[in-house]
This record gives structure tokens, C-alpha cells and sequence, in this order.
């Protein structure tokens, strides 16, 4: 997936609400921009980090920009998390993930269940469709259970939650039922549920699996100007 063009550096001076961070862009330039990210971002909102802006070009935000990087121990990481569908679907398309390849279409934001959309549905004449619902990771704690993993979720995640008993429906009426973790950085080797953060995710999670729910992870290849997945990794549940 490509970023949009002309990233504008800067310094993250603090990340004041969930929605909300200040950025010093140099010379004398400070500015409010918007943070796509609901999640606790630990780790990824201290002060004097190095980020990058894109451009808002939707009239109707108030913000001109848009968190959409931040770098860590010379590591960039990609805290938007609307991307991530976008960064899956490409890979779909191209074929890249060998689980779901041969499925004639893709569609986007479905309807199904009460209240729900899933993030992708596939289909192919004469088989069930695939539901994929897709997670965005980027945490990785230095202390705690699993230290120096990929962890999902970083926050309390009553939708997570959700999600995973909606897939667990489908898979019991006899459909196909998946959940990708699309790892926005790539600077460790597996993943784990962070249990500790949300024991109902880890739970919806277990039952989920035992329902016949695929679970893959991928890593991305992050850098300025593009996002895309690299490697398939374990997880280690």
C-alpha cells in the first residue's frame, strides 16, 4: 500500500487525548494533528519521538494532518490503523497470503450478522465464503508475559470481542471464518494474545479456535513511502 506523497517529519511533543497529538514540525512550527488509533499505543506516543504527517485533504476534517508514523529503536512503525485493511486487501489481490488465494471476489465492509460488517468477505462460485476480519498490531512490550513479541490487543477491546464471537458464528453455520493480524512493523519474530490486557479477547479468542476460526499473522515492510506484508509469523497463543 502506498503512503500518500510528501510525509512531513517531525517531533511528537504529546499525545493529549486518544484522537489528538502535538507535533513540532521545526522552525517554530507546532501543530495539532489527528491520530488515527483508539488504542493505548504504548510505547509509540512518547515525547521526542520521531513521526511523520500526511496531508488531510477531506474538507471536513479541522485537522490539516494525520499520525501516521512513528519510529522506535531506528524502527518505523505505522500507527494508522484504518490501513491496515487496505494493506491486507492489496496482498489478497496479489496474491500474497497462500491461505486464501482462488476466491473470484473481494468486497469490503459487508453486512452480516445484527449490527456487523465484516472487514472482507471472498467469494468463488461453488464454495463458502471466506469472512476475514482483519486486527492491527503494533505493540511490543519490553517487560511483562510475552516481552519482545508482537501482542494484540494493546488496549480493552470490547468490539475485538465481538468480532471474534461474530466469526465464530459463521464458522459454526459451516462458513469460513479467519482472523488476520496485519503486524505494522517488523522487529520481532512472533505473536502472542496479550492476555493480560484483555482476558475477555483471549477467551473470545480460544473459543473462536476451537469454533474452527483461522488465525494468521503477518509483519510488514514499513518505510515512507510504502506498507506492505513481509513474512508470515507464529502465533504463540
Amino acid at each position: 500500500m502506498k503512503l500518500p506523497d510528501h510525509l512531513q517529519e517531525g517531533c511528537l511533543i504529546k499525545r493529549y487525548n486518544r484522537f489528538l497529538v502535538d507535533v513540532d514540525l521545526g522552525n517554530n512550527r507546532m501543530v495539532s494533528a489527528y491520530c488515527p488509533n483508539t488504542g493505548a499505543m504504548t510505547g509509540l506516543s512518547i515525547p521526542g519521538m520521531r513521526v511523520w504527517l500526511s496531508r488531510s485533504h477531506n474538507f471536513k476534517n479541522k485537522l490539516a494532518y494525520i499520525l501516521e508514523l512513528v519510529e522506535i529503536n531506528s524502527s518505523i512503525v505505522g500507527i494508522h490503523t484504518g490501513r491496515a485493511n487496505t494493506i491486507v486487501e492489496e496482498a489478497i489481490t496479489d496474491g500474497l497470503i497462500p491461505e486464501i488465494v482462488g476466491y473470484k471476489t473481494i468486497r469490503r465492509e459487508v453486512k452480516y450478522e445484527l449490527h456487523s460488517r465484516i472487514d472482507i468477505l471472498l467469494e468463488t462460485p461453488f464454495q463458502p465464503p471466506c469472512y476475514v476480519e482483519v486486527k492491527n498490531v503494533h505493540l511490543i512490550r519490553s517487560t511483562g508475559p510475552s516481552p519482545g513479541y508482537y501482542e494484540f490487543p494493546d488496549s480493552v477491546t470490547s468490539r475485538g470481542v465481538k468480532h471474534l464471537d461474530n466469526l465464530t458464528a459463521m464458522a459454526a453455520a459451516g462458513n469460513r471464518s479467519m482472523i488476520i493480524f496485519c503486524i505494522q512493523r517488523s522487529d520481532s519474530n512472533c505473536m502472542t494474545i496479550a492476555r493480560d490486557i484483555d482476558p475477555k479477547f483471549g477467551l473470545a479468542f480460544d473459543r473462536a479456535r476451537a469454533a474452527g476460526v483461522e488465525a494468521i499473522a503477518w509483519d510488514c515492510k514499513v518505510n515512507l513511502t510504502e506498507i506492505v506484508l513481509k513474512r508470515s509469523v507464529p502465533i504463540v497463543a
